[in-house]
């Protein structure tokens, strides 16, 4: 029987990116302690009072969900759709982007095409656009290696970029389609993937980890070294989004308040992990509090929603679609908004208690 994923696979891989995403913003760059010192809980959102907005993490995902939509996983027409849909987004003036993603961009502009735009970088950027193509295609490789690369490419042209999505994506597609992932599945199917020894054998390690139970916290501390949080490295975020989806596959809020506990770039590792973690629970999984405050305009919960479905209706039936509509004046005066929030929130920082 041919795979096909289901509405509530992509519903859940969306929403629980988004959510994951909002919920690590305001917690982007802190260390542990201060983490811990400036917000009490993880309970509920802190961006706005108790309420929570994406970054840039679930933009590109809407992005590529768009693409795929709109070209049915033709490789050609996927990679100009999401090549023009980064142009307006830069121009949509968004606050938070990648040095790499935006020099990319500029080059776009520039008249580079999509296969020639990418800049050298091992940064997060194509994991966090890759676990919608893991959810729609894991179970056709060459088609999902196809899709990883062009994706990637378009703005990271460091192999280890092209490695870690691809690593995501794997783990996502697994997710959504088995009832569990033992680790030696994980790492038997990623080898079919990847080639890289180094990549393998940090994630041979984080398997070997997992089976062995220890802690998230505790491997990544001893075994990949970060004391001060996650940096935005993929060869330090993929280890730990792993080990934590993995030891944690069928409760989404355990899995996300560990890996925002670990500090640094929150916001990128909550928003991968949760995409992979709520392909699997789907949006049921994921606490009502989380989902009904994320006041996110026009990319609203209930817009991404339909994104979703009409993606999943795209991935079964193989034909294209029309995009999802957004309000161009919409999303620039939104980002307007969020550039201030994000201003406040710096500012805060600087204020006790440290």
């Amino acid at each position: 029987m041919t795979y096909q994923p289901k509405p509530e696979i992509l519903v859940g891989c969306l929403l629980g990116m988004a959510v994951g995403d909002a919920l690590g913003l305001p917690r982007e760059g802190l260390s542990r302690q201060r983490q811990r010192r400036l917000y009490a809980d993880l309970k509920q959102h802190h961006l706005i009072g108790h309420y929570g907005l994406i970054s840039d993490d679930t933009e590109h995902a809407c992005m590529v969900a768009q693409s795929l939509i709109v070209s049915s996983g033709d490789k050609e027409q996927f990679l100009s759709q999401l090549a023009w849909r980064l142009r307006f987004w830069l121009l949509g003036l968004p606050a938070s982007i990648g040095f790499a993603t935006l020099r990319a961009i500029l080059k776009l502009w520039f008249g580079y095409s999509g296969d020639r735009s990418g800049v050298f970088s091992a940064g997060n950027g194509p994991a966090m656009r890759s676990p919608l193509l893991g959810v729609c295609y894991g179970n056709d490789p060459q088609q999902l290696r196809t899709l990883v690369r062009a994706s990637t490419r378009l703005t990271h042209s460091d192999p280890k970029a092209e490695f870690g999505a691809l690593a995501v994506a794997v783990a996502a597609y697994q997710a959504g389609s088995q009832p569990v992932t033992t680790p030696s599945e994980y790492y038997q199917q990623l080898q079919s993937f990847v080639s890289d020894s180094e990549f393998l054998y940090l994630l041979k390690m984080t398997c070997d980890s997992v089976e062995a139970k220890q802690g998230t916290a505790e491997f990544v501390q001893q075994n990949l070294g970060l004391t001060k949080g996650i940096s935005g490295y993929m060869y330090h975020t993929v280890p730990a989004v792993i080990h934590c989806w993995l030891s944690h596959q069928n409760d989404y809020q355990t899995a996300i308040t560990t890996i925002i506990h670990l500090g640094g770039d929150t916001d990128t590792t909550a928003a991968i992990l949760g995409s992979i973690v709520g392909a699997h629970v789907g949006k049921v999984g994921i606490p009502q509090i989380w989902l009904t405050h994320l006041v996110e305009w026009p990319r609203t919960v209930v817009w991404m929603e339909q994104l979703a479905q009409r993606l999943a209706d795209v991935c079964c039936h193989r034909f294209k679609q029309t995009a999802l509509p957004l309000p161009v004046v919409g999303l620039v005066l939104r980002n307007l908004i969020f550039i201030g929030i994000v201003l406040i929130h710096g500012f805060r920082r600087l204020l006790p208690p440290y």
